[in-house]
């Protein structure tokens, strides 16, 4: 579906607000509408044992900053787990009382790869040689500043929580 959307060259973006994505209903959301937001742009799955507790954490980060913050979650079924469907994505964000915007189903690696991802990981690159730059988890989680310039990339093995300390700090 990403070709059908006309987003620029991941490699020469300077921002996430020249991109446009999906949501769970299929529609076009052009991401310059979270201009002036700090943002936590997050691979997520349903059904992962850091679920739970990262949906709490990221539920807790909205109901604290919500006028300062953003989250965007992107569904990523490309690590080992049972993909669902938009409707059963959002049938589980409700039913987790979610507070965070959820958009359509990615691929952050390979050929498939969102263009957003591939922004995202070529605006902050994890080691030094980007060839190999990929996302190894979901709950792989950038911190974006109100230019809509990735700050900071955090493995799943960073708490939501601790976020309230890195983020504050782009307020």
């Amino acid at each position: 579906m990403d070709k059908i959307i006309n987003n620029p060259d991941y490699s020469r973006a300077k921002s996430i607000h020249e991109f446009t994505v999906r949501n769970l209903k299929g529609e076009l959301i052009k991401l310059e509408s979270y201009k002036g937001f700090i943002c936590v742009i997050v691979n997520i799955t349903t059904n992962s044992q850091l679920t739970k507790q990262n949906y709490k954490h990221f539920n807790d980060l909205m109901e604290q900053h919500g006028d300062k913050l953003r989250i965007l979650a992107f569904p990523c079924y490309q690590f080992g787990d049972q993909p669902l469907s938009e409707e059963e994505i959002a049938k589980h964000a409700e039913e987790n009382d979610v507070k965070f915007d959820i958009f359509a189903r990615i691929e952050v690696n390979g050929e498939g790869a969102n263009a957003l991802w591939k922004y995202l990981k070529h605006a902050h690159p994890i080691g030094t040689n980007k060839q190999v730059n990929v996302i190894k988890s979901n709950f792989t989680k950038y911190i974006v500043n109100k230019l809509g310039i990735p700050v900071e990339r955090h493995g799943p093995e960073v708490d939501p929580l601790k976020f309230d300390q890195l983020v504050i700090s782009y307020f």
